[in-house]
């Protein structure tokens, strides 16, 4: 069995600041031994079940409505907030940190903009996804959310329309529904908000799966853009979405086989590593340099 891996893995740049402005706030009085301003945040900071937890036995708790707190810090998690929770949280004596990603924040402000413009905003994404629901209410819930191109038949207005997307979008799929939007309204401005890591990995997700008789994506199952990558590499190969290497079955592996692995902007290093270290385990040694940083031994925990 020989391995390959993406030449990009881990956080993006957006979970990695979010990651760090959360690190960097002190859980506990280090002089006193005592716990400092408790930190919570709104909702997971990311969509990774495990970093999750880890950030959690670093003192920052989740919490699933204001109402559950009424002092400490609130980081706003990477995938943005509603503009009506905002609103809430300055009228309490919450200390404000914003982890929003710098491209969901982008989209927002487009959101907005479009909708004081006059503009119908269309919102290329997944209804229920958190960061989506941010962009409606950026749009001051006036948009429409379209998830595949069968929706755009669904869109009712006169007014020019104004399209932006969920930043972990499949670029394919954006397309798509663009190519249809412009046959139902001729008057429209279209920003492509789609994030340049998540369309870059999906490129290259796509490349690698062409190589590869097996594909491992890792990442959490909740998290949108691991999603979209499993769904771009199981049209070209078999593949298999995991967020752990326990998850990882003997039956799946041929030993004259290429395993491609690669993962979300969401997947910390420390669960990349340990999965990698379970493969390395059961492969030769014939593995495809792409990355050193993954497929050193010596590098690995």
């Amino acid at each position: 069995m020989r391995l390959i891996f993406a030449k990009k893995m881990g956080f993006c740049s957006g979970v990695r600041r979010a990651i760090s402005l959360a690190q960097s706030i002190p859980t506990r009085d280090n002089k006193k031994g005592t716990v400092a301003t408790p930190v919570y945040t709104l909702g997971p900071l990311i969509h990774n079940p495990q970093e999750v937890k880890r950030l959690e036995r670093l003192g920052v708790k989740v919490i699933s409505s204001l109402n559950q707190i009424k002092t400490g810090t609130l980081i706003v998690p990477s995938h943005g907030l509603p503009q009506s929770i905002l609103k809430k949280i300055e009228k309490t004596r919450l200390k404000l940190i914003d982890a929003t990603c710098p491209f969901v924040k982008r989209a927002q402000l487009l959101a907005k903009s479009l909708h004081e413009k006059g503009y119908h905003v269309v919102i290329v994404g997944q209804k229920s996804h958190p960061e989506v629901i941010s962009l409606l209410s950026f749009a001051n819930g006036e948009a429409s959310v379209v998830e595949t191109p069968g929706d755009v038949g669904k869109i009712n207005t006169s007014k020019k329309i104004g399209v932006i997307s969920q930043t972990t979008q499949s670029v394919e799929s954006f397309e798509k529904i663009v190519r249809r939007l412009k046959i139902k309204n001729k008057r429209f401005k279209i920003h492509n908000t789609i994030c340049k890591e998540t369309s870059q990995r999906q490129k290259e997700a796509k490349g690698l799966a062409e190589k590869a008789d097996l594909m491992i994506v890792i990442g959490g199952k909740n998290s949108a853009n691991t999603t979209r990558l499993y769904n771009i590499c199981k049209k070209v190969t078999r593949t298999y979405h995991i967020e752990l290497p326990e998850e990882l079955r003997p039956g799946w592996f041929n030993k004259k086989g290429v395993v491609g692995i690669t993962s979300g902007t969401s997947t910390p290093d420390w669960i990349i590593k340990s999965v990698i270290k379970s493969l390395f385990r059961s492969s030769s040694d014939s593995s495809e340099r792409l990355d050193d940083g993954y497929t050193k031994r010596e590098k690995l925990p």
